[in-house]
């Protein structure tokens, strides 16, 4: 916590890609260690020197940490070795980073500089989920929909043991299934109630995988009013309108991510997927906004928003990326052998650090 009147100047920097609730939960521990964060982001070329290609390019990495709502700033092309020097460039008390080792293409530690000099704190990891992780989900998903002709499925042994359970090697890397908790949802929200006057926007959706296109979508949809609600449908509604493997990402991590944008003021957890009366007047809704993606039926054939759509409450926008998580899904597919090379690497030298006792620094301060 910063002394009053002090502003404390926190740095934190990292590949940020797919940037999910694990990554937002660690800058949320960063800004509470001082009161003005500052996020460096790696580039494209860095990262693919160091660790393998990202899924996203840099530009899109860029725009999406600096939605999070705890993010006063972004530092772009940011070096993969944090040192001293950068923190002074940027008047920055210290250097932040969560409790997984960060390793350099020649297997070292890329903060041993910083905690040498004593300008590294430390916060705790989000359990259960990993950038690896996901990418491992999406893997499972290469089944006779989204594979072209003549294509294997990548051995499912081994992305199961990339993403989580006893079989996972690396202490980093191998994650648990993520425990959604009221504390986590607590600190993740708001806590802003809609003002008198406020003009208050609802939106639904399953906001899968969070990305630039719900970013991009969300800024949007906040320019049509004050104060945003999301309505975040649960997993099996996902799966009877979307079908196949999806959801991705289960109901309570979608929670979080989508309350890290700071675009978002409240999610209702589990929606009904039909917008009703009741509803409306509950959350005093003046306007319903759907993007461009299809809007499916209900269970009973019926359009979903026409109660909206009949008190002229309802608008449909398009957002400056057309980017679905289905599109994201086949990102990774057509460049699958690449990502789950690049999985089986960070693995190996995140165990292979781990096992020749390179642990965390006796001058690292671990905030909880």
């Amino acid at each position: 916590m910063a002394p009053e009147g002090k502003q404390v100047r926190v740095w934190i920097d990292g590949c940020f890609d797919m940037v999910h609730f694990g990554h937002a939960n660690v800058l949320r521990q960063a800004k509470a260690l001082g009161n003005y964060l500052i996020v460096g982001v790696h580039s494209d070329e860095e990262i693919t020197q160091q660790k393998g290609p990202p899924v996203f390019n840099e530009v899109e990495r860029y725009a999406m940490v600096r939605a999070i709502k705890w993010v006063d700033e972004v530092v772009e092309g940011a070096p993969y070795i944090t040192c001293p020097e950068t923190l002074k460039k940027y008047n920055c008390d210290f250097a932040v980073h969560g409790d997984d080792v960060s390793i350099t293409a020649d297997g070292k530690d890329a903060y041993q500089i910083i905690k040498n000099s004593g300008m590294y704190r430390e916060v705790k990891r989000t359990q259960g989920v990993s950038t690896t992780d996901i990418v491992g989900r999406m893997l499972l998903l290469t089944k006779n929909h989204h594979k072209r002709e003549g294509e294997d499925v990548p051995d499912k042994s081994y992305v199961h043991n990339i993403q989580k359970g006893s079989m996972a090697r690396s202490p980093y890397t191998g994650v648990s299934q993520f425990l959604a908790t009221t504390q986590k949802i607590v600190q993740f929200s708001s806590g802003k109630q809609p003002e008198a006057g406020d003009k208050i926007v609802y939106v639904a959706g399953a906001f899968d995988c969070f990305h630039i296109g719900h970013l991009r979508f969300l800024e949007k949809a906040r320019q049509h009013g004050d104060y945003v609600i999301v309505g975040l449908h649960t997993d099996s509604e996902v799966n009877r309108y979307v079908g196949s493997n999806f959801p991705i990402m289960n109901v309570h991590e979608r929670v979080l991510s989508v309350l890290a944008c700071k675009y978002v003021h409240e999610v209702v957890i589990g929606a009904p997927y039909t917008i009703s009366d009741e509803m409306m007047t509950h959350f005093k809704v003046d306007v319903v906004v759907h993007g461009g993606t299809r809007v499916y039926v209900d269970e009973n054939g019926e359009d979903p928003y026409r109660i909206a759509r009949d008190q002229g409450k309802f608008e449909k926008i398009e957002s400056s990326c057309p980017l679905t998580t289905s599109d994201l899904v086949e990102r990774i597919i057509e460049n699958r052998q690449t990502y789950i090379d690049r999985n089986k690497c960070k693995e190996n030298k995140e165990l292979k650090h781990s096992t020749n006792g390179n642990g965390v620094s006796h001058e690292t301060q671990l905030i909880g």
